[in-house]
């Protein structure tokens, strides 16, 4: 992979070479994508997945994304 390499002016240095955009830019296609639904085969599986996703917001026992471990 070939990396964009641009030149800029430093303070108190001459130019120097700064790394650019190190991603590929662009949606990822295909008609997968964000079928969650379809990829869990069982019934038991997506209800495994839907209760695991509302244990770490709402649950007691666990921290969500947001919740403090210790009480302030």
């Amino acid at each position: 992979m070939e990396y964009k390499v641009e030149k800029k002016s430093a303070p108190g240095r001459e130019e120097v070479e700064v790394l650019g955009a190190t991603f590929d830019e662009g949606k990822p296609e295909g008609e997968e994508l964000g079928k969650w639904r379809q990829k869990l085969r069982s019934r038991e599986e997506k209800l495994q997945y839907l209760q695991a996703g509302e244990r770490y917001w709402y649950g007691k026992e666990w921290y969500g994304s947001e919740k403090r471990k210790n009480p302030a």
